[in-house]
């Protein structure tokens, strides 16, 4: 085997024996994270949150309190990408490179074709209007989760009663996934889908579920505790470590192991994987965007 060249091979015998191979191993695929080079790419923002990178080459995000979302372009700078958003947070592109939009202000789900029309996904709940949809991950057979928490004045209209995690099904079917103590707000999948990670800022903590084939989650979890700062955005990579916006950026094992925590110049809010080879973190923090290279890439989810 290639990977055990240099090393002993009666020792890796012996580790081999005693199953602790994988563990000898594991420093040979470690990530490295060092040298990273943190760049401003948009500024002068009044809050920035859900980025979203688009195949055909561009950065979308919102910038809630202006109603409005931005495109940034690598090498053209940023644009206007949509006004009179009411008040869009949280975005997500599927295979088909139609956007999915939270919108607070009007509390429901859009999808904007690729034309730029926009359609209605879900706006209640058993009659019930949503409090404030917030983040949304969309897979690549065409299922859909996002939460639904409230913030500030938005528990002034809260009809629900509870806080949610919600399920739109290809067919366009909702159900709710879970009822948290606390409340949930980023969210994202696994490399292979089969697992959804929803951050819960209350908790300070990571929530995971299983998912099947049609969507259906079971075996709710806590994956991480403790987290430093209430935890907002979180993406995966293809290794399937967790990147969640907190205090600063934490990076987290697939077994929720702290990998290593990256300083901000302005809090973190979210963050995507970007650029044609996706291997740029984009990261929406107060009032501008950043993003840094790595060397590795981020998970494909559409």
């Amino acid at each position: 085997m290639a990977i055990i060249v240099g090393m002993n091979f009666v020792l890796f015998l012996g580790l081999l024996t005693a199953g602790c191979w994988l563990s000898a191993l594991s420093p040979l695929f470690a990530q490295d994270f060092s040298n990273l080079q943190i760049e401003k790419v948009s500024a002068n923002n009044r809050f920035t949150e859900g980025p979203a990178w688009s195949r055909e080459g561009f950065l979308v995000f919102s910038d809630v309190p202006s109603n409005r979302m931005v495109k940034f372009t690598p090498g053209k700078g940023v644009s206007t990408f949509r006004d009179n958003t009411n008040g869009a947070n949280g975005n997500a592109y599927d295979a088909q490179g139609r956007l999915y939009t939270c919108e607070s202000r009007t509390r429901r789900v859009v999808r904007m074709k690729k034309d730029g029309t926009l359609e209605t996904l879900a706006d209640k709940y058993q009659g019930k209007r949503f409090n404030a949809p917030n983040d949304i991950v969309v897979r690549k057979d065409g299922h859909v989760w996002f939460t639904d928490p409230a913030f500030g004045e938005q528990t002034d209209h809260a009809e629900l009663g509870f806080y949610g995690i919600f399920h739109i099904t290809p067919k366009g079917d909702l159900d709710l996934v879970a009822k948290p103590t606390g409340r949930p707000n980023g969210l994202t999948l696994s490399p292979n889908g089969r697992i959804l990670y929803v951050a819960n800022s209350d908790q300070r903590s990571i929530y995971a579920y299983d998912l099947d084939g049609q969507g259906r989650s079971t075996n709710e979890r806590v994956l991480i505790k403790g987290i430093e700062g209430p935890p907002d955005g979180i993406r995966t990579d293809e290794k399937g470590n967790l990147y969640v916006t907190c205090n600063q950026l934490a990076i987290y094992s697939p077994q929720g192991t702290l990998i290593k925590m990256i300083e901000f110049p302005e809090t973190p809010r979210n963050l995507c994987f970007g650029d044609p080879d996706l291997e740029t973190l984009y990261v929406t923090a107060l009032t501008s965007v950043y993003r840094l290279r790595l060397s590795v890439k981020g998970s494909v989810q559409y």
